[in-house]
């Protein structure tokens, strides 16, 4: 076993991987908007996987049950990660597999860039996996003169494309079968005839990658879990170029990170129902992979397991945020998202889009460096329900927003809200110059006389009205129309002091039960109170003594005042 001191938590390292973009969410996600094709296809894609997870979720009675179990492995897990990685690296190392530490991306590319060199191989066939698109290993490992090449479709498919992927399951969801032919005649060699028929298009993926398989000597995977007890790991798929990568090289390499181990078989059985279900609609995934160290004579004899932080032990350190570490990858979330469905993930800027991209994220690299993402979702809450493990995403984002802020107002430059508020309380402070604001919005009239709206404003005002009207400034502030509302008849005037009625004083207090009742008005002619005073023949109320209630007097009711009142509320 190795001792590393792994240091206080950092986040992930600004100039490599993939978990900022180069522009904030409500820029890309304007871009976005703007294709009518992107959003054809993802409406169209992201429908048929919902439809799916309802049918398979609707089957298991216990789903819920799942649900609250996956949540409190997850739970003590990241209670529990130092002894769970530890005893992790142990039983790896007794089965013959080596571990590395890797504190950030820069560590693990460098780790696995040494690994490959050390065979003499300048080509690795790849298993999809998120945690090496997250450290940017497929660029590190060409800067170092390794090829990587993709055998999952949608990743061959963005990798052939020169593209990124927009999905956390389908990374090529962004694009249609066209296309996806295109790219394939562009690329392949042998399709320069390819239709876009589904079955055509995969088997000429499959012949391109047949000789990638066939004479790869290295792998590089990561992993859908880990078991601490056994040092067991697993690869869920669904094409079966997992199975051909992790059995047939000589060296295989996972990548993964340090958030992904359970502690027992039996845990790992809770998750294995839940992720096909909630990510593919699928009752059980069709490649299921695990594998113990190193067999001799039988799979890969050089295993090495990198494990990885990137900014995970920050993540773990708040305890609102934290939870954020309990994603298994399922993609449910996005599957859902109205904000995601529309923009689509490359709108987010990083590897992990959709409603879990915008809470873990922000975390792995500092709020502040993906300070819009929080921003990008409506709250409601529908990415909870999806949740295969109950992430509370939404409460987690008001969460990472109040960060923001707190983050902006100890800066010392006040930023563009502040000093709109700031002048906001200034005018609000002093009826004067609220009565003088309110004179010079009338000037606002001049502008949206068409449509009573106001659509165009300038900087730096245009912020709101790029996405957002403003209604048209009244022509009467509520001011000049109070002054100059007729007055109200004298008898109904909203000023004129109330009759009291039975049980109450003048100021329509309820009378203290220790104080007589008022007397009836001396004013000749009939009075509504008085007539309808409790033992009076014109009381309506049902056990009156009018109706003759048993065993209670007019005199008993005059001595309980007090429930007079208390009906009469």
């Amino acid at each position: 076993m190795t001792s590393v001191f792994l240091g206080m938590p950092v986040y992930a390292p600004r100039g490599v991987g993939a978990l900022r973009g180069s522009t904030s969410f409500p820029v890309a996600a304007r871009t976005a908007l703007a294709d009518d094709q992107l959003r054809r296809n993802l409406g169209h894609a992201t429908s048929t996987i919902r439809g799916k997870r309802a049918a398979v979720v609707a089957e298991v009675p216990d789903w819920e049950e799942l649900r609250l179990a996956g949540e409190a492995i997850k739970g003590y897990v990241m209670a529990n990660l130092d002894t769970l990685l530890v005893q992790l690296e142990e039983q790896v190392t007794a089965r013959g597999g080596t571990v590395h530490w890797a504190r950030d991306a820069v560590e693990a590319n460098a780790i696995v860039l040494d690994l490959v060199r050390a065979t003499g191989a300048t080509e690795v066939v790849k298993v999809k996996s998120m945690a090496t698109q997250e450290i940017g290993l497929n660029e590190a490992l060409a800067e170092g003169g390794v090829t990587a090449w993709e055998t999952d479709l949608a990743e061959l498919i963005v990798q052939l494309g020169d593209d990124k992927p927009s999905h956390i399951l389908v990374p090529a969801i962004h694009r249609n079968r066209t296309e996806i032919r295109d790219i394939f005649r562009r690329t392949m060699p042998a399709a320069a005839s390819l239709s876009d028929d589904p079955r055509e298009l995969a088997m000429a993926a499959r012949a391109y990658l047949r000789e990638k398989f066939l004479t790869a000597r290295v792998a590089v995977s990561g992993a859908n879990f880990a078991v601490a007890s056994t040092g067991t790991l697993a690869v869920v798929e669904s094409e079966g170029n997992g199975r051909m990568c992790l059995t047939l090289p000589q060296t295989l390499i996972t990548v993964m990170g340090i958030e992904k181990v359970v502690p027992t078989w039996t845990d790992l059985e809770v998750f294995l129902q839940l992720l096909p279900r909630s990510s593919t609609g699928e009752r059980m995934n069709p490649y299921t992979s695990l594998w113990t160290g190193v067999t001799p004579g039988d799979g890969p004899q050089d295993f090495h397991l990198v494990l990885v932080d990137n900014g995970r032990t920050a993540v773990l350190s708040d305890p609102s945020g934290r939870a954020a570490l309990h994603c298994i990858r399922c993609s449910a979330c996005l599957n859902v998202c109205p904000v995601y469905e529309r923009t689509g993930g490359h709108a987010y800027g990083s590897v992990y889009p959709g409603p879990i991209g915008a809470v873990l994220s922000p975390q792995l690299t500092g709020v502040e460096d993906n300070a819009s993402l929080p921003y990008a979702s409506s709250l409601c809450g529908a990415c909870f329900d999806a949740c295969p493990v109950r992430i509370d995403i939404p409460s987690m984002l008001v969460h990472l927003r109040n960060r923001h802020v707190e983050a902006r107002a100890a800066s010392p430059l006040p930023s563009p809200e502040a000093i709109t508020m700031a002048a906001m309380s200034w005018v609000m402070s002093r009826p004067a110059r609220f009565r003088s604001a309110e004179r010079l919005l009338r000037l606002g009239r001049l502008l949206g006389r068409r449509t009573n709206h106001i659509t165009t404003l300038p900087p730096p005002l245009s912020a709101w009205t790029t996405s957002r009207d403003l209604p048209r400034p009244p022509a009467q502030s509520f001011r000049d129309w109070w002054r100059t509302r007729p007055a109200p008849p004298s008898d109904t005037h909203p000023n004129s002091p109330a009759k009291p009625g039975p049980g109450l004083s003048a100021d329509l207090r309820p009378v203290p039960p220790s104080e007589p009742l008022p007397e009836p008005s001396s004013d000749p002619g009939p009075s509504p109170a008085s007539d309808l005073r409790p033992g009076s023949p014109a009381d309506p109320r049902p056990g009156s003594p009018a109706d003759g209630r048993p065993g209670e007097s007019s005199d008993q009711r005059r001595d309980l005042p007090h429930l007079d009142a208390q009906e009469g509320r």
